[in-house]
């Protein structure tokens, strides 16, 4: 377990500010490049959050709670955010390999 850049797991700043308000819990990554493990931590504005899960997994596997811990009210809602914030280059394929991140604020 090591401390990890938050920029590393984390893509943008939006991403960042919603970890930090506790309204994203989780995030799914392609499986190409593993961007944390479990132990590892990373901190926002002094704020320290452990990586609490990696898991392999495909997108059929998602639910609407996995959406939820990701900032998104639905399943649909979610898949509808995936394709706008990757215009072009992302289409929900259920087959498709990815890696969820679990991680919680440490006291």
């Amino acid at each position: 377990m090591s401390e990890i850049d938050v920029s590393d797991l984390l893509p943008n700043e939006r991403v960042q500010q919603s970890v930090l308000d506790g309204t994203v819990t989780q995030l799914t990554r392609g499986a190409s490049n593993r961007y944390a493990e479990e132990g590892d931590t990373f901190e926002i504005d002094g704020e320290t959050f452990e990586v609490t899960s990696v898991e392999h997994r495909t997108l059929g596997d998602f639910t609407d709670a996995d959406a939820q811990r990701e900032g998104s009210e639905s399943l649909a809602a979610y898949k509808q955010r995936m394709e706008h914030v990757h215009p072009g280059t992302f289409e929900w394929d259920d087959s498709d390999e990815v890696l969820t991140y679990q991680f919680e604020k440490r006291e």
